[in-house]
């Protein structure tokens, strides 16, 4: 008899070598045609594995994004073979899950594949589908495996850097492929299936190595689920940051500049420097202390902080100078320079906490192909800042970040998110610097200061950054998507590099400990998310233009030049359009600027001294007074720009 420990930590009795539907059958049928996956003592397993010692056992359904794993990768087997059938000569390289849907990356030769072909393949996943064709792991040596692929480079490759006696095969219907597990029980579950796109990927992310085509689907269990993923795929064509971004004159990318490297236009600057005011008058109440540091600095100090080691390969050239062995590199990392600004004064345990903050401008040399709008760039700038403090002020200073962070979310409407814990890889220790004792305390550090603020957290374990462990914000936007924002860092590891040092309480030297944060992570990415999040309808406080004057005709340009003077004297942003257009298209161009409120100036509102005000969506709110609607406007602002 086995012990299986299930989720709500009940325990039972099971012979050995019962498998997870078994036990799925044993507390309900109806749970067991819902299960499609299973993890036992944290590895994914198939619901037909069978189960020999004691563990925990997870039962998965689609509802969980574990199940939706199992299903989106077994469905990438299916598009596999449905590719090869249809393209004999076609080469399969290695296919995962992603967060919505799955990819192949396909050696296609000479063959072109386009969304005409699309529909083809689409069928065709859909027949081998309705075959309810069993997914079945087996073990298999080196050799066969080498022998199985010996037409295949890249499966070749992947093979050679694999232990014998851990080689393992996925076989359905008349498909095989090289597979670690993780699948749903037969094909016949799947019942949509969409080719997505097509695009372009170089062999393991390599530019010096053959590059591919990567295949993106999608699929479900219900059509009808389907359906509405690709209402919601036109949605996010609409919300695309990109194209609001070009639409609201935001920014705009130059190939002359460089690729990766955002140019911001005069509005966008200006949403910048809001978000930046916004942040700064946070800080200054909590107490930072604004700093400046260069775009370089010499490739020793980041040698000495770790990051040249970690980061280098994705890091600009360094810089030479005309002086011998002298060589400097592109900033990539803002926390190095704050040591040194912390280094550049001798402080005692009454001076800490210190709170350095900057926006700091960074760089990474991001390959081409993974380049994409401002979400990933190679220039960026991060609300950064670095607080020195002792042991005893660690867990009240973390948590007061935390209440920043909440307060930022907050202001920008994004309520639905989960903090996740990550946690650094015990099986990979080479990966991180500094001790492990270190790395305990840090990890503690967090897990309790999440624990006290009744944060909603799950672990993550391997997703440290290699200096220290860190408290990550999941959110989820209007669409559903979920983006890594805001992120605060325990770090005992720069300290010590660094050799920075406070005097305590007994006259002798200590290490402060050093914690890292950014609320937006970088202002480049977190204006691509509020874009795509509020389909370019900012808050109202953030708007760049938040009224627009609308004259009638040339009669009352006088009038609107009054309104916008008394609007601009309640600080409400405004500008007046007495163009010679005709009214409706005055109100059209508005709208598709997102204009939250127009004002229409004709001759009642001048003779009558009042605004006639039209709401963004086409809500009429009547004719008001100047001081009225600047009180409209302010409780609006209040709703949302909460006091810090």
């Amino acid at each position: 008899m086995i012990q299986i420990t299930l989720p709500d930590g009940s325990v039972k009795s099971f012979e050995a070598n019962t498998t997870p539907m078994d036990v799925a059958k044993s507390i309900s049928e109806g749970l067991a045609r819902n299960i499609i996956s299973a993890s036992f003592n944290g590895t994914t397993i198939e619901t037909v594995t069978p189960l020999s010692t004691d563990g925990s056992l997870i039962l998965y359904s689609w509802r969980d994004d574990e199940g939706k794993k199992a299903f989106w990768h077994s469905s990438a087997h299916v598009l596999a073979q449905a590719i090869e059938e249809l393209y004999p000569n076609a080469i399969l390289t290695i296919g995962p899950a992603i967060d919505r849907g799955f990819y192949y990356d396909i050696d296609f030769g000479k063959t072109t594949i386009s969304d005409k072909d699309f529909k083809a393949i689409e069928t065709k996943m859909i027949e081998i589908a309705r075959g309810k064709h069993e997914f079945k792991m087996r073990n298999t040596t080196k050799a066969e495996a080498l022998e199985l692929y010996k037409n295949n480079p890249f499966k070749t490759e992947l093979i050679e850097n694999l232990k014998d006696g851990t080689i393992t095969f996925c076989d359905h219907s008349t498909f095989t492929d090289l597979c670690r597990g993780g699948h749903i029980p037969n094909t016949g579950i799947i019942k949509a299936a969409k080719v997505l796109s097509v695009a372009g990927a170089y062999w393991r992310g390599d530019e010096n190595k053959p590059q591919l085509t990567r295949v993106y689907g999608i699929t479900f269990p219900k059509q009808k689920e389907l359906t509405e993923h690709l209402a919601l795929l036109e949605e996010a064509k609409k919300r695309d940051h990109r194209k609001l971004g070009k639409e609201l004159e935001l920014f705009t990318f130059s190939q002359k500049v460089g690729a990766g490297l955002p140019l911001w236009l005069p509005k966008g600057a200006a949403l910048r420097e809001r978000l930046e005011n916004f942040l700064k008058a946070a800080q200054k109440k909590a107490g930072y202390e604004m700093v400046m540091t260069p775009h370089i600095g010499q490739k020793e100090l980041y040698v000495t902080s770790g990051h040249f080691a970690k980061y280098g390969e994705d890091s600009f050239q360094t810089i030479k100078t005309p002086k011998e062995d002298e060589e400097f590199l592109l900033k990539p990392m803002n926390c190095p320079h704050h040591c040194e600004i912390y280094n550049a004064m001798q402080w005692s345990y009454k001076d800490l906490p210190k709170r350095f903050a900057e926006f700091g401008t960074v760089y990474r040399y991001e390959q081409s192909g993974e380049l994409h709008g401002l979400t990933r760039v190679r220039g960026f700038t991060q609300d950064d800042a670095h607080i020195f403090c002792t042991p005893d002020q660690l867990d009240q200073e973390f948590k007061n970040v935390i209440d920043l962070v909440l307060y930022v979310f907050g202001s920008l409407g994004f309520e639905n998110f989960t903090a996740q814990v990550s946690l650094r890889d015990p099986e990979t220790p080479e990966k991180y610097i500094g001790s492990l004792e270190n790395w305990e305390k840090a990890e503690q550090a967090i897990i309790s200061a999440a624990k006290d603020k009744g944060l909603n957290y799950v672990i993550e374990t391997g997703e440290a950054a290699f200096y220290g462990p860190k408290l990550d914000f999941m959110v989820k936007d209007a669409l559903g998507r979920q983006w890594q924002l805001g992120t605060i860092q325990v770090d005992y590891n720069l300290p010590e590099r660094f050799e920075l040092t406070y005097k305590g309480s007994d006259n002798e030297l200590h290490r402060p400990i050093m914690i890292h944060r950014a609320p937006f992570g970088s202002m480049e990415r977190f204006i691509a998310i509020l874009l795509e999040h509020t389909g370019g309808n900012f808050p109202l406080w953030l708007m760049p233009i938040q009224v627009s004057v609308l004259t009638l005709s040339e009669k009352y340009e006088k009038y609107g030049e009054k309104v916008l003077n008394l609007l601009e004297n309640h600080e409400i942003r405004a500008l007046v359009d007495n163009r010679s257009e005709t009214i409706g298209k005055k109100i059209r161009e508005a709208e598709m600027k997102k204009t939250p409120y127009m004002i229409i100036i004709g001759e009642n509102e001048e003779k009558e001294n009042m605004i006639s005000v039209r709401q963004h969506g086409g809500e009429d709110l009547g004719t008001i007074s100047v001081l009225e609607f600047s009180e409209i406007v302010k409780t609006e602002i209040n709703k949302t720009l909460k006091q810090f």
